[in-house]
């Protein structure tokens, strides 16, 4: 990754949070005091990228951070990515976003381990169960999935953060279960049948 440089940076009083852009936790004191306005941008210590911390919305920050955990080994990078943005959805605080990408990220996930394309959604949910995708008692978390869509597809509401970030950890389980986990144990015996040889 290529490290930024900042002009003029000064040391304005450290304050801990988390990067919206790489996601590490950390107390820095380097950024810009704001003319007027009550805030400070600060810069991550560890990518260099600034953010900014408004003290009128109760130390609210831009860019926010994003909810959940990558999953490597995703071997569709169009899935891939609709995993990330629901992901990103949150840190914007569209809520309402992420819930409808979960939706439609399981039928992505459905898709792209061997279901028809152009069926209903209900038909995505029944095969991943059928095929035995999500453990036994997770159908109904893959239902509630539906549910939720169906809410913020349908009918007038906005969903809450509470349940974006539900649905995204079920989808990170999901997606570490189906991709990044059988990647790992196969890279590990390929790795083992190597040092064999």
């Amino acid at each position: 990754m290529q490290r930024l440089g900042w002009d003029n940076a000064q040391t304005i009083g450290s304050r801990d949070f988390t990067c919206g852009y790489c996601g590490s936790p950390i107390a820095s004191e380097k950024g810009w005091n704001s003319n007027g306005a009550k805030g400070k941008i600060y810069l991550c210590h560890k990518c260099t990228r600034p953010t900014f911390i408004d003290d009128t919305q109760n130390g609210k920050q831009y860019p926010g951070v994003v909810f959940g955990n990558h999953v490597s080994d995703i071997p569709d990078k169009g899935l891939a990515w609709l995993y990330d943005e629901a992901r990103s959805c949150t840190g914007a605080g569209a809520y309402t976003a992420a819930v409808l990408s979960c939706r439609k990220l399981l039928m992505h996930v459905a898709v792209s381990k061997g279901a028809d394309e152009g069926k209903s959604f209900v038909h995505y949910v029944e095969y991943l169960a059928d095929n035995h995708f999500v453990p036994p008692d997770a159908k109904e978390w893959v239902d509630h999935i539906r549910q939720k869509g169906n809410e913020a597809n349908h009918e007038i509401v906005i969903m809450p953060k509470d349940d974006a970030e539900e649905l995204l950890a079920f989808l990170e389980m999901l997606l570490k279960v189906i991709y990044e986990f059988p990647a790992a144990v196969k890279r590990k015996y390929i790795k083992s049948d190597q040092n064999q040889t």
